[in-house]
């Protein structure tokens, strides 16, 4: 049975003026994505900084996720690192708060062999007993799921369940897909080809778009489950501008930008993440006008 359907809001991590963290603000956002339809929460993946989290913090955000989330929505929690100890490590105390599932990206930096992401996707599965989807993004971790090595996964560890699919590559998304027998947990990583994604077999999204516009990401993905491809369809569409503009420079900066134009106020990034420049900025706050989102 798969962790979640539909949309999963990859979260912002809401931070002070003095870049702690922000848990009141969290909480707001997590009630308010769950009140629009947000089929899951994930929590601590790249969108929301863990990188520059420390460990404390790391396993302090999962922990207030699941708090704030109450059972409503599963919690998916980010544990990957480019050291398979610390993520062995993050997994485990994930699973001891409560989580639904894990996301686990793979190393960066490292650039492991095929082998070397056998091992390590092996060595945290068996070390926690809830369900992981790996997480294929190789644009930021200069490292590559290939198709054969998601399916040997998949095949030979029980609790490895699904993949998100964030190459931008439809036809390896296809080749998994058709490796694993149609039968793997696809979760779309890019917010551009959800539809086209869920045509191949997909169960749904990882979405930054949803952020900001929760209701339509979990209404486009229900419309393509209820048979509705039509209106999927154009509900992707119609997004492409925006899901443009929320990609114009490195995610998380354009996506934090939007939600404080929103009025959520979400606080600013860590370093080295840096404030999105006027220029692109503008681009944002138009193609969100253009979308239908109020300003603040």
């Amino acid at each position: 049975m798969s962790i979640f359907k539909g949309a999963g809001v990859a979260i912002v991590t809401p931070m002070k003026e003095n870049e702690d963290v922000n848990y009141d603000r969290l909480e707001e956002l997590i009630n308010w994505q769950i009140d629009q339809g947000t089929d899951c929460i994930i929590i601590a993946g790249t969108t929301g900084e863990s990188s520059t989290l420390t460990t404390e913090e790391h396993a302090e955000v999962i922990k207030a996720a699941v708090q704030f989330t109450k059972h409503r929505v599963p919690v998916v929690a980010g544990t990957g690192s480019n050291c398979t100890r610390e993520a062995v490590h993050l997994s485990k105390e994930a699973e001891a708060a409560g989580v639904d599932g894990l996301l686990a990206v793979t190393p960066y930096y490292n650039k492991a062999t095929q082998g070397g992401l056998v091992q390590y996707y092996t060595e945290i599965a068996d070390a926690v007993k809830v369900p992981i989807i790996m997480y294929n993004v190789p644009g930021r971790t200069g490292c590559n799921i290939l198709p054969e090595t998601a399916a040997t996964l998949f095949k030979n560890v029980e609790n490895i369940v699904g993949i998100k699919e964030a190459t931008g590559n439809v036809a390896q998304a296809a080749k998994t897909m058709y490796l694993t027998d149609g039968k793997i947990d696809l979760y779309s990583g890019e917010d551009g080809i959800v539809v086209p994604l869920m045509a191949l077999g997909a169960v749904g999204v990882i979405s930054v778009w949803s952020n900001i516009a929760p209701k339509d990401v979990h209404d486009m993905c229900a419309a393509f489950a209820n048979g509705d491809v039509a209106k999927a369809m154009q509900m992707q569409l119609a997004a492409q501008p925006l899901v443009d503009a929320l990609f114009s420079e490195v995610n998380p900066i354009p996506v934090k930008k939007a939600l404080n134009l929103m009025g959520k106020d979400v606080g600013s990034l860590r370093s080295p993440l840096t404030e999105m420049t006027p220029e692109n900025a503008a681009k944002l706050a138009e193609a969100m006008k253009n979308y239908g989102i109020k300003l603040a």
